[in-house]
């Protein structure tokens, strides 16, 4: 969920059944609670059954909802290799890549999870693999 300083989400994808209204209270509660934390404070918060792991670029805010087993310093990374991968595809990844080519970015988190889980960590290989789908369009 890349969500804006202001709280505009620019990307989300949720691998359980929400309502519109549910999925915009999820939105607003996430962001009050990352960008209510001071940066001393780790990147990762409990948020009611799981865990928010969060990560700032510039003025975006990357979080992943996650169960509470789940390893968080390799999702942490994941953030990060997502973004490496949005900034080699796109060429210096901005804000508006995100919305005006929102669904290059879905194909890219399909090449990246697959049902909330974490399918593959290559970079040369998610990117290979999206430039062929990009190809094809």
């Amino acid at each position: 969920l890349p969500q804006t300083r202001r709280g505009k989400p620019r990307l989300s994808k949720y691998y359980r059944a929400y309502t519109d209204d549910e999925k915009h209270k999820v939105e607003g509660e996430i962001h009050r609670l990352v960008t209510g934390r001071d940066s001393k404070f780790t990147n990762f918060v409990e948020f009611r059954q799981h865990k928010l792991i969060y990560r700032r670029y510039a003025g975006l805010f990357f979080t992943l909802c996650v169960d509470t087993s789940d390893n968080e310093l390799s999702l942490f990374e994941s953030i990060h290799l997502f973004v490496e991968v949005l900034d080699q595809f796109f060429g210096n990844v901005c804000e508006l890549d995100l919305v005006f080519n929102f669904y290059k970015v879905y194909m890219i988190l399909d090449e990246f999870f697959l049902a909330g889980e974490v399918q593959e960590t290559s970079k040369q290989t998610i990117l290979r693999r999206v430039q062929e789908l990009d190809r094809l369009e």
